[in-house]
Formats: C-alpha cells, sequence, structure tokens
C-alpha cells in the first residue's frame, strides 16, 4: 500500500507542476517519462525489498548494517537508471535531441543521479520506518514480560509470606492446647479469620488499610491470648488514610516481626505501637515495639525482606522500608509509600 502511494504520490506530483510550470513537451513524452520513472521505481524498490527480507538485513543491529545499506541504494539507483535508460531507447523518450548523443556512461550517470535520489531516499524511509515499528513492537514485549515478572514474584512473594504467617499463628496456638484448651479454640477461631481474611486477599496486589487493620487486629487478638497482659497494643490511624491502599499482609508482617523479635524475645514481655499518616505527599505506616535492635534483623527473616522486594516491585523508588532504633529500648520500623494514584 505504501509502495502504490509513495510512487503514484509521485507522479501526481510530477503532473502537477507540468501543469503549473507550463511544460513544453508532447503528451506522449511527458505521460512516457513520469509513466517510465515511478513504474520503475516501484519494481525496482520491490525487488530490493525482496532482497533485504530474503538475507534477513531488518534482523541485524542497525549499527551493522551501514555497509549493506549504501551497497544496496547505490546498486538500486543503478539498476533504475539502466532500466529507465532501456525504456528512453526502446520507445524515444529523450527530452532534447541532444541528450541522445551522450555516451552511455554519461546517460547511466545522469540518470542514476537524476532518479537515484528518490530511490535512496524511499529505502531509508523503508529501512528506518521498519526499525522503528520493531523498536516499538520490543519496547511493548519488553513491558509485558517485565509485567509478567513482577506478577510472577509477587504472587512467589505472597506464597511465601503466607506460610510465615500461619506456622507462627500455629506456634503460638501449640503453647495454649495443654495449658489451657479453652483459649485454644479461641486461638484456633481467630486464626480461621485469619486464614478466610488471607485467602481473600491473595489474588489482590493492594487492599485498603483498613482491611489490612483488621486483619492485624484478629492477629493480635491471637497473640494476645498467648502473651496475655505481657502485650501492650496501641494504635494511631489518621482516619484519612484507612482508604488509602497497601500491599496485602504487608502491615502484618512487620507486625509479626516486632512480636517475634521484640516482645517474644522479652521475659515481661512488651509494647507495641501501630501509626498511620500522611506526610510529604507519602502515605507512612509505623510499627514501634519495645526491645533493641540487632542488626541482622533485617536480613535474617524472610518476612522483611520480602517486605522490601514487594515494595521494589509495585512502586520502584518510591516506596522504602527503613528498620531503625531511634531511642533506647525503642525499634521503629517504617513503610513509606507514594500517594498519587493509590487510592483503592
Amino acid at each position: 500500500m505504501l509502495q502504490f502511494s509513495g510512487w503514484g504520490l509521485l507522479a501526481f506530483i510530477s503532473f502537477l507542476f507540468a501543469d503549473i510550470f507550463k511544460v513544453d513537451l508532447p503528451g506522449y513524452l511527458l505521460i512516457g517519462r513520469i509513466a517510465t520513472t515511478c513504474t520503475l521505481g516501484l519494481l525496482t524498490t520491490h525487488v530490493a525489498r525482496l532482497f533485504i527480507k530474503r538475507i534477513g538485513l531488518l534482523k541485524r543491529p542497525l549499527e551493522k548494517i551501514w555497509p549493506w545499506l549504501l551497497t544496496i541504494v547505490f546498486a538500486t539507483a543503478v539498476l533504475y537508471g539502466l532500466l529507465i535508460l532501456l525504456v528512453i531507447e526502446i520507445f524515444n523518450l529523450y527530452l532534447s535531441p541532444d541528450s541522445s548523443q551522450l555516451s552511455f556512461f554519461q546517460k547511466v550517470l545522469a540518470l542514476t543521479a537524476d532518479s537515484g535520489l528518490f530511490i535512496s531516499s524511499w529505502l531509508l524511509i523503508y529501512f528506518f520506518e521498519h526499525y522503528n515499528a520493531d523498536n516499538r513492537r520490543r519496547q511493548v514485549d519488553s513491558l509485558k514480560l517485565e509485567s509478567t515478572v513482577r506478577e510472577l514474584e509477587l504472587k512467589t512473594l505472597k506464597a511465601h509470606i503466607n506460610p510465615h504467617f500461619i506456622f507462627n499463628s500455629l506456634n503460638s496456638i501449640r503453647a495454649l492446647v495443654d495449658e489451657n484448651p479453652e483459649r485454644a479454640r479461641r486461638a484456633i477461631t481467630e486464626l480461621s479469620n485469619l486464614l478466610r481474611s488471607s485467602m481473600q486477599t491473595e489474588k489482590l496486589q493492594l487492599v485498603t488499610l483498613q482491611h489490612e487493620l483488621d486483619i492485624i487486629k484478629d492477629y493480635l487478638a491471637l497473640e494476645s491470648i498467648r502473651f496475655e497482659d505481657r502485650l501492650q497494643v496501641e494504635m494511631s490511624i489518621d482516619p484519612d488514610t484507612l482508604n488509602l491502599s497497601v500491599p496485602p499482609m504487608m502491615l502484618q508482617t512487620l507486625v509479626e516481626n516486632a512480636i517475634k523479635h521484640g516482645i517474644g524475645t522479652r521475659i515481661n514481655g512488651g509494647w507495641i505501637k501501630i501509626n498511620s499518616f500522611i506526610r510529604d505527599g507519602q502515605l507512612v505506616l509505623e510499627v514501634a515495639n519495645s526491645g533493641n535492635l540487632n542488626g541482622s534483623v533485617i536480613t535474617a527473616g524472610f518476612g522483611l525482606s520480602s517486605t522490601q522486594n514487594r515494595l521494589q516491585i509495585l512502586f520502584g523508588d518510591k516506596a522504602r522500608l527503613d528498620i531503625r532504633q531511634p531511642e533506647r529500648e525503642v525499634v521503629l520500623s517504617s513503610v513509606h509509600m507514594p500517594l498519587k494514584n493509590y487510592h483503592a
């Protein structure tokens, strides 16, 4: 379609200019020259296209095809000039008697230089259009592949987070079975609620903070049975953040980590505080707990490393996880996530 359109447009422009500038040529000569130029141009560029596709030139890196490209442009232009000269000789389409007196080499050189501009321009457009289209396809394929990989990574991370959480919860229940069967039954009910909630969010990349807090409340209710009065919980939640979205089970993982590495290692237990607020255009989630930060804690557990990976996959450099000890006997885990396009 582009071949016929391009050379057809050249024919139209040639006739238009001939009419505007009142070219003084016999009708058969004008029509013959324009028809010869466009028809043979269509033929030679089509042959060049078939040769380019046959040797797979478009599949090679652009920086390696320049010698081939220049050679094909030159060869096509020469072939174009020879074919035009052949038609002119057969049908006597010379523009003036003097033109027929030139040598064969002069005629070919003149016709190649005169019409080769069309050939070279057309082939260069053909090459760069194909490379541009191929580059766009590669970008789309790359984005699709990246999206697929990220989706698979998220599913893999979720598949690890939930068993990690279940394992700790079952340990809590096991500790109650002999000591207090009634409380153990209550713990099983709490765990059932947690499993139901986690299954509902398994296919989601984001949930509302309110939904995440409901899961955390069930989890803390379960843990409070094991710790009894050795666990104090405090929440300070900005109402404006409740409908914002967070990765499912992420905040719960931070709470679980605080209890396991903080409160769970202390004979007298401790406290945990959960905060949410908006600062500098970001949603900030904080989990503070009593304890001391061990340098190995950040990399020791799968929960925190998976949280870092999930934030990287979902938000790139726009989100981060920080764990620090702002003061003695206090460990603070905080997550910063972007607010833009972030409402559930």
